[in-house]
């Protein structure tokens, strides 16, 4: 590859160490924490209702941990950080935590997912920490609907936690909708309305096997472009927003220019080609895709008790071990695909 003076090497990060690139060429720029995996909701399509299994705290990565992990992958070209769950605001004083990521010089950009339900408690705590992004995931805008996908009641907690983000000052904040035929339907147009309304960009997500319960079909996806479709026939054309860096989502916005509606079709239209994230899981497992069937294991390496510079070195050889593992694609529309038998609550969302 040849780089033209004045132009940066992907293959480089800024402390010329070689950057996190897969066999495929992708190079990788994100990662995903799991801080916990523990959640105050049962989202029917991520936890069983009842008997969830969760790990022993002892197995829990320490704040600690996870910022050394963070420091290490942020000099080998990690720039942006979203920290998941579980539902990550249970952990006890996650603002620290980001506020610690925030500080390291090689991270531009720190977001949390959350559910929402406990964004009016931290929300201002974690806009002084430095989260620059916040996805509120909020699949339907009707309580009794709403309590049928939760298993949990507290619509009103949500949506009042979204505002207490928006007045505390989170740059960007976005709401992300998980999409399932004969479930959600109904709440197309009450999304379009609510980022017309709002202003913030609503994001519908295709249903991915990723259930506690492995029951799965792909019948009840509701795909992208029937989203588009729906909501154009009420609302008008949308048109599609060029972006400029790759991302999971295709965003439109409204023809008359209010209001956003984003996209993210893992199922029907995956983005896998141009991939740049992975992530780890809350008891410090590298998994180079969600879909992933195996995992790289870090915790034993932050607690092997070797020194500082080794146990750097291992971080750093673990996380490229992991992504020279990672496959072309999810194979979710293969016949091949086999569904992780770990559920998304306890990979991370």
């Amino acid at each position: 590859m040849t780089v033209s003076a004045g132009q940066s090497d992907p293959q480089r990060s800024r402390n010329d160490r070689p950057a996190l690139v897969d066999s495929f060429g992708r190079v990788h720029d994100r990662l995903r924490v799991s801080v916990t995996d523990r959640c105050n909701l049962r989202c029917v399509y991520c936890m069983p209702a009842e008997g969830a299994t969760f790990r022993p705290r002892s197995e829990i990565l320490t704040f600690e941990e996870i910022v050394r992990v963070v420091s290490v992958l942020s000099r080998c070209g990690i720039r942006k950080v979203r920290l998941t769950g579980g539902e990550p605001l249970v952990r006890t004083d996650l603002p620290k935590l980001a506020a610690s990521i925030v500080a390291l010089p090689d991270v531009a950009d720190v977001g949390v997912t959350t559910n929402g339900l406990l964004l009016r408690r931290d929300a201002a705590a974690l806009a002084e920490a430095g989260v620059r992004s916040l996805n509120v995931s909020l699949d339907a805008l009707e309580p009794e609907l709403f309590e049928s996908l939760t298993r949990r009641q507290g619509l009103d907690r949500v949506l009042d936690g979204i505002e207490a983000a928006r007045e505390a000052g989170i740059p960007s904040i976005k709401v992300n909708a998980v999409s399932i035929r004969g479930k959600t339907d109904s709440q197309l147009v009450p999304f379009g309305r609510f980022a017309r309304d709002s202003g913030l960009e609503v994001r519908f997500i295709e249903y991915m096997p990723l259930d506690a319960d492995a029951r799965w079909e792909r019948e009840k996806v509701l795909f992208g472009h029937e989203i588009i479709d729906s909501l154009s026939s009420r609302f008008g054309p949308l048109r599609e927003v060029a972006s400029g860096s790759p991302a999971p989502a295709t965003t439109y916005e409204f023809a008359d220019g209010c209001g956003r509606i984003g996209i993210i079709p893992s199922v029907s239209r995956p983005f896998c080609a141009h991939c740049n994230r992975f992530r780890m899981t809350a008891e410090g497992q590298l998994r180079a895709c969600l879909f992933s069937l195996e995992e790289t294991d870090i915790r034993s390496v932050l607690r092997s008790g070797d020194d500082a510079a080794a146990v750097d070195d291992a971080i750093e050889t673990a996380a490229r071990s992991c992504l020279a593992g990672k496959w072309a694609g999810h194979q979710i529309n293969e016949i091949a695909f086999r569904q992780p038998s770990r559920p998304m609550y306890s990979i991370g969302g």
